[in-house]
């Protein structure tokens, strides 16, 4: 399935993907982490949660699913699925480069991740993606980009990526932190040849982080598929760290918090795919009902009206733990 397909997919859940940043390592900075996981979080246990997590997603629709190099194991334990079921030629797989993992399987280190988005890093993770995941990679990423990035204004990478568009490889960029509609905004000025060289954008939206919203918006009249990752603001919109306002929505439609949360996302006409980013076979399950939720024009003012200015929503993911 080309990438481009995936954003008017017929079936519902098809507009929800999932991604693999909470169970591809041991460490992250969810809420309620401890919970989902516990403390048995080794390389086999972990990579058996992740393949409970991408048989469940299948089996109820999801087609989209998204890895990163800095996401620890991520790949491997994607395409461990992969491979063990070659017959699944619609799957549509996402992974990006431009963070290195650092943590060896560690959810107490001093550093997790470090970023680089240099040619030299790029083709590095290029060809650590390519013995992982080989012809069944679609899509490919800048991981975080940000206005002062160098991958915006770096003509060798840019060319770099070309040539790997050539393939037949989306390209796509993510961005991160309280200036994404800038990002968002830059990269849609870069072109190779004249032509432009993202395809596809995926960046933080929620119910209270919503900065990016018209940038977005823009990118999807420009051509691009966007991906919303973040969905869930790390855990602090759901149960039970939910503002009253979003609970009180819940109860009225009998669904969970999360639920609600990613239909507002999916309720934006600009948004092709939100991310899933459960640890649990039950947090996908009820994740998945956003594809059904009706809300009311009442309700979704409600939900606007819980909206952060963009630093002090980032200065708070910030502060969150890792663990």
């Amino acid at each position: 399935m080309p990438f481009a397909r995936l954003a008017t997919a017929t079936t519902p859940t098809s507009h929800i993907g999932l991604g693999l940043a909470a169970v591809g390592r041991p460490g992250y900075i969810n809420l309620g982490r401890e919970k989902d996981l516990g403390e048995h979080r080794t390389v086999e246990a972990l990579r058996t949660r992740t393949h409970e997590l991408l048989d469940a997603a299948y089996a109820q629709g999801v087609r989209y699913f998204d890895a990163a190099r800095s996401y620890g194991r991520s790949e491997e334990f994607l395409a461990g699925w992969l491979n063990a079921h070659p017959d699944r030629d619609d799957i549509v797989v996402g992974s990006k480069w431009g963070y290195t993992y650092t943590a060896d399987w560690s959810a107490d280190a001093e550093t997790h991740e470090v970023k680089d988005h240099s040619v030299r890093t790029y083709e590095r993770q290029r060809a650590e993606t390519a013995a992982l995941l080989g012809d069944r990679l679609d899509l490919y990423q800048i991981h975080s980009v940000t206005p002062e990035s160098p991958a915006l204004a770096d003509k060798e990478l840019h060319a770099k990526l070309a040539e790997l568009a050539a393939t037949g490889v989306t390209i796509g960029f993510s961005t991160s932190g309280p200036t994404q509609a800038d990002a968002i905004r830059a990269a849609l000025t870069v072109t190779v040849d004249g032509e432009p060289l993202f395809r596809t954008v995926q960046s933080t939206y929620n119910a209270l982080e919503t900065s990016a919203g018209p940038a977005l918006a823009e990118a999807h009249d420009a051509g691009l598929t966007v991906i919303v990752k973040e969905g869930m603001a790390n855990g602090r919109l759901a149960e039970p760290y939910a503002p009253d306002a979003l609970k009180a929505v819940a109860e009225e439609t009998s669904l969970h918090t999360d639920a609600i949360a990613l239909a507002l996302i999916l309720r934006r006409p600009w948004a092709g795919v939100a991310l899933s980013g459960a640890a649990t076979v039950g947090q996908l399950a009820s994740n998945l009902h956003a594809a059904v939720v009706d809300l009311t024009d009442d309700q979704l003012a409600r939900l606007d009206a819980l909206a952060e200015d963009p630093q002090t929503y980032w200065a708070r993911r910030g502060s969150l733990p890792w663990h």
